[in-house]
């Protein structure tokens, strides 16, 4: 049944349908960034398509595979019609290396929120038009998109002080709400220096089995 939903978008957007595939019955449709916007409306509101259940959205870097370097990737379903279908887009790095843009999706499905926060926080996808684009799982003071292929996994994180005036409730005790680095660093120094860390617990602070 998704294949009808390929087959509108053929019509309807020509050229700026890249291409499409059906391969292991996975419908996809890959289309320009100028027209992603305009393809996710279409899949909402068109009769044939009422694609009104998001799923998901994410990105993929395919540095040093391909070019353009970064994908967008989207899934959505139908409840009306039970089919469902995957649309892509191919982005790329400014041409003075600034991040990746597309537009947001967020007023088409307000789900789409917190994936492009994510998307943004984890491989810099700027999406334009968000409502609240800001870092989702790191902290604000972390510097780079660290499921970028090109991002250090040996970079040290800058530390940021303790967040004060904040009285936690139990079971929580100190460092909760704290960056997962401020938590562990001064622990993580005493185990590389070989000694013992606090009492019979391991470098992350758990009980030791």
């Amino acid at each position: 049944m998704s294949k009808v939903v390929l087959k509108r978008l053929e019509k309807r957007f020509g050229e700026a349908l890249l291409s499409t595939h059906d391969q292991f019955g996975d419908e996809t449709a890959v289309v320009s960034p100028d027209a992603w916007h305009a393809v996710a409306l279409f899949l909402r509101d068109d009769s044939r398509c009422q694609m009104d259940h998001f799923i998901d959205l994410t990105a993929v870097d395919y540095l040093g595979r391909r070019t353009p370097r970064f994908e967008v990737v989207l899934h959505m379903r139908s409840m009306q019609k039970l089919h469902r279908i995957r649309v892509k887009t191919p982005i790329d790095l400014g041409p003075d290396g600034t991040n990746p843009k597309v537009d947001s999706v967020v007023d088409v499905w307000k789900g789409a929120n917190w994936f492009e926060r994510e998307a943004w926080d984890m491989f810099g996808i700027q999406f334009e038009g968000h409502p609240d684009l800001r870092r989702l799982l790191m902290y604000e003071e972390f510097e780079g998109h660290p499921l970028r292929k090109d991002y250090d996994a040996n970079k040290t994180q800058p530390l940021v002080e303790y967040r004060e005036g904040y009285e936690k409730l139990a079971p929580f005790g100190l460092p909760e709400g704290m960056p997962f680095g401020r938590q562990v660093h001064d622990r993580w120094k005493v185990h590389v220096a070989g000694r013992q860390t606090e009492g019979d617990t391991n470098i992350l602070g758990f009980e030791e089995d």
